[in-house]
């Protein structure tokens, strides 16, 4: 299996998950997310876009069937969501998508926004670490 990086020289190896359809009607929202600004995503999405983050390369506001990912990485097959208010009262919203996303076998990694707001740098090494943790092994 290909090397995708190394983090604390632990080699990541990639697992991309085949072709994933996409309603291509939730375009424009994903596009007005993104140029909405959510600051918790914007404050992380400054630490990993353009591969600063150990050369992975994330995508953001994803859309991945009926839904849109607040940030995913095709190379591991992995999203990431920054759960804020957005999420509040929509436990089986989450749920739903949540359960589409493993059947998939896309792997989830969840944050709040306030600890991204207010201790990113354990946030990235939390990352680091279940990066490692998920696809460090062959």
């Amino acid at each position: 299996m290909p090397i995708l990086t190394h983090i604390n020289s632990t080699p990541i190896y990639y697992r991309h998950i085949a072709y994933i359809a996409y309603n291509v009607n939730l375009k424009q929202r994903a596009k007005a997310l993104r140029q909405a600004g959510n600051f918790e995503e914007v404050v992380f999405w400054k630490q990993v876009h353009r591969k600063k983050f150990h050369g992975i390369d994330f995508n953001r506001q994803k859309i991945i069937g009926n839904y849109i990912a607040d940030f995913y990485v095709v190379a591991l097959g992995l999203v990431i969501e920054i759960d804020g208010g957005s999420h509040n009262d929509k436990e089986d919203y989450d749920i739903a998508r949540d359960d589409f996303f493993l059947s998939l076998g896309i792997r989830i990694w969840r944050v709040s926004a306030l600890k991204v707001q207010f201790d990113l740098d354990n946030v990235l090494l939390d990352l680091e670490g279940f990066i490692i943790k998920e696809f460090g092994k062959e």
